[in-house]
């Protein structure tokens, strides 16, 4: 069964949001594991993309836009749903329930404090906990 981790993030900021899922997908990494990242748009799929070259001047994260690259990369980036064969981490950084979460390990639900995406992530974690998933809640 998917174990699902919420990370209340301490702002509202979208770039910080993008910022932690960098930290979290390079720790996924580091572990030996696969990463999707759900992400709600092709923008923010590239700028995503943009930010896991810079976000550390010390190492960089493998990863790829493209599904036809995606199994010579530990990272896929998409904002369409399918996660292809990957099933160790999903990082949603939607406002929705990725269709796909069940197949996953593990998924992360990032929630800043922006009031719609706080109300979104409470959406979420009422469904997760209504079908038994096992939650974790880190408040950073």
């Amino acid at each position: 069964m998917t174990r699902v981790d919420f990370y209340l993030l301490p702002d509202s900021q979208v770039e910080q949001q993008q910022l932690y899922a960098c930290r979290l997908t390079q720790k996924a990494v580091k572990q030996g594991l696969r990463v999707y990242i759900h992400t709600n748009s092709n923008e923010q799929s590239k700028a995503l993309d943009e930010l896991l070259w810079s976000f550390s001047a010390s190492s960089f994260v493998p990863h790829t836009l493209k599904a036809e690259d995606c199994a010579q990369h530990p990272v896929y980036i998409d904002h369409t749903g399918d996660p292809l064969d990957i099933h160790g981490v999903l990082i949603n950084l939607s406002q929705q329930t990725p269709d796909c979460f069940t197949r996953f390990e593990r998924l992360a639900e990032l929630v800043t404090q922006d009031e719609t995406n706080k109300q979104a992530g409470r959406e979420r974690f009422k469904f997760y906990k209504s079908r038994g998933y096992p939650l974790n809640t880190h408040k950073l």
